[in-house]
């Protein structure tokens, strides 16, 4: 599970011109979350919300309501749903053990030519919240194999440790990793873990919530993601 809102249709069109673009930083590797950034699991979320809230006594989001909570950082947006913090690895099971059955959600546009291209530039890696059987499922064996590290299961305010680990199991500088999410969480992990973030507009979070995460850099589409390796 990877939050409580997400993006319309609207949302997804293409934001301002991304705030690193002319960098010349160039990463050895690139961190990615799964849900909201290589797996379009929105309209999946919201399919199955109003079930996962009636059974695990959690406040529905009201349609009117997500693109306001969408602007909210994470921990508020969890607050206001009156999901305890204990509870949110049972709900978060739910989801993905939901998410494996319905065997129903797609990449995102363009991801499928994407990632190939940032492998032959750089050790890709992934931290999320959600399984590897539905990050398997997503992605197919092919894609998941490009992929040289694969942490999953990582609570929604946890992956700091998963990402400190992964520095640590990669012998990667912090100044050399980028982590690529769509929440505020992932802004606030890659922070602690001291490497830089890089926020999608693509996501579950509003364009403007992730900016306040001030990060280094950000990517108004999914093949804006290749500049990462053309530097």
């Amino acid at each position: 599970m990877t939050g409580v809102a997400g993006p319309d249709a609207d949302a997804r069109r293409p934001g301002p011109p991304a705030a690193g673009a002319s960098s010349p930083k160039r990463y050895d590797l690139l961190v990615f979350d799964f849900d909201g950034v290589l797996a379009d699991s929105f309209p999946f979320f919201l399919r199955v919300h109003d079930d996962l809230a009636r059974e695990h006594g959690f406040r529905a989001i009201a349609a009117g309501e997500v693109e306001a909570m969408r602007a909210l950082p994470t921990r508020e947006i969890v607050a206001r749903s009156g999901l305890p913090l204990w509870k949110l690895p049972v709900v978060a099971r739910a989801f993905t053990t939901a998410m494996r059955a319905a065997g129903d959600v797609p990449m995102f546009a363009g991801i499928a030519d994407v990632l190939p291209a940032l492998a032959r530039g750089a050790t890709l890696a992934l931290v999320t919240s959600n399984t590897r059987a539905n990050v398997r499922q997503v992605l197919g064996p092919t894609l998941l194999s490009l992929f040289a590290h694969v942490d999953c299961g990582a609570s929604m305010f946890g992956k700091a440790t998963r990402l400190r680990r992964l520095l640590k199991a990669t012998a990667t500088p912090p100044a050399n990793a980028i982590y690529l999410g769509d929440q505020v969480a992932d802004g606030d992990a890659a922070r602690e873990a001291g490497i830089d973030f890089g926020a999608v507009d693509w996501g579950y979070a509003a364009p403007a919530a992730l900016a306040a995460c001030a990060p280094v850099e950000r990517f108004a589409d999914v093949a804006d993601l290749r500049r990462l390796v053309a530097r």
